[in-house]
């Protein structure tokens, strides 16, 4: 097999389970290695300590299947995870709905990998080299396992490019998917675009916190920003929300929002629907001295990259002290980052400057994560990557 060279001390992280290795910690590549290929992972020392999928073209050079450095990569090893992925989301997922993440990556066992089930599909990413490679025996696979015959790529995102490879979409096997899928998440309805909606067609990591703003929204104003398909929204209007403000730079997702509202017979005579960019709308309301109960900040991944925390910090920071100052005294916040880079303890540092810039004070209710669909591997800190604050001033 062929092997990369750890430079001396960097095996740490593999010992402790990190499935990562950077560039900057290897040492030697032996017998050239194509790119997605499983190589054997050694120590300084020639001790081997793991395997691994190899890419050349990414700064992650090499993804760890698995500890056990004797492992063989095969089919068999790839049912055996997704197996057991199956068997950690019979219990908290049980119930009502129709869609959620079969498997989720690293955390799964399988970096790179993302299966999710809406109604009658599964939709895949590929999103590294190694399950690239793999990417024809692990559609069989999942056919089998799950006895679903319709399944859609939306291999189409940044990550994929940062791999070196091109972006994907299309249907795998079985019927094409239509434009709008149906879904049912705690006794609600949803039209979910898999084709060309966001990630793969919905947030299914936000189910769980979608439902907590029931305990807040009756009686209430709302402004949803980021709204997306109106997922809090219709949260809100189900609970007995008083009117509801839905911004989105969307056209499609606002029209679709509109669409979910009337398949849930919800009335769309309290919704003032706002098509736009959040930051400036926010301003416009603070000019004219607009108030709200309950702010809903759900905004798109602010940070891709490491490199780029600072710039999406301000962005965060910018974007709650104007909500701070369009909530009503005793006002609710349900805020959100999806970056990667921003920790929760960091988010909530960047929040405490919001509320001292908009001279509020601010009690945390409750921190929110990721649905238990999307379970977070402790020796892998970046599979946390949602994080929420329910707050009040």
């Amino acid at each position: 097999m062929k092997s990369i060279i750890l430079k001396p001390g960097r095996e740490k992280s593999v010992i402790q389970r990190h499935p990562w290795i950077f560039s900057g910690a290897i040492d030697k590549v032996l017998g050239e290695p194509s790119v997605g290929e499983t190589v054997q992972v050694q120590d300084a020392k020639h001790n081997p300590v793991a395997v691994a999928a190899f890419n050349p073209h990414s700064s992650i050079r090499a993804r760890i299947w698995d500890w056990n450095p004797d492992t063989k990569i095969n089919s068999d090893f790839f049912k055996e995870k997704i197996d057991e992925a199956i068997k950690i989301r019979q219990s908290p997922l049980d119930g009502n709905l129709n869609n959620k993440r079969l498997f989720y990556a690293e955390s799964d066992g399988i970096p790179g990998l993302i299966v999710d089930r809406y109604s009658d599909w599964l939709v895949l990413q590929f999103l590294t080299a190694g399950v690239e490679l793999w990417r024809e025996k692990l559609v069989q696979l999942l056919k089998e396992i799950f006895h679903i015959q319709n399944i859609y790529e939306r291999s189409d995102v940044e990550v994929r490019e940062l791999e070196g490879l091109p972006l994907r979409t299309g249907s795998l096997c079985g019927k094409e998917p239509p434009d709008e899928a149906e879904i049912i998440e705690n006794r609600l309805k949803f039209l979910v675009d898999i084709k060309h909606g966001q990630k793969t067609g919905f947030y299914i990591d936000q189910r769980e916190n979608r439902a907590k703003i029931q305990g807040y929204a009756k009686e209430k104003s709302i402004l949803d920003c980021f709204c997306y398909t109106g997922g809090f929204s219709i949260y809100a209007a189900d609970a007995g929300a008083l009117n509801i403000t839905c911004i989105d730079s969307s056209r499609n997702a606002l029209e679709l929002a509109r669409r979910n509202f009337l398949l849930n017979h919800l009335s769309i005579d309290l919704i003032d629907w706002v098509q736009g960019d959040v930051f400036e709308e926010l301003r416009r309301m603070r000019d004219f001295n607009k108030k709200f109960d309950l702010i809903v900040l759900d905004p798109p991944k602010f940070a891709p990259t490491s490199s780029q925390v600072q710039r999406a910090a301000r962005g965060y920071k910018d974007i709650n002290l104007l909500a701070l100052k369009l909530l009503n005294p005793h006002g609710i916040l349900f805020t959100f980052s999806c970056s990667g880079g921003i920790t929760m303890d960091f988010f909530q540092k960047i929040l405490a400057g919001a509320a001292l810039d908009a001279e509020v004070n601010l009690k945390i209710f409750e921190k929110l994560h990721q649905s238990a669909d999307h379970p977070i591997a402790i020796n892998f800190p970046e599979s946390e990557y949602l994080k929420g604050l329910i707050c009040q001033i």
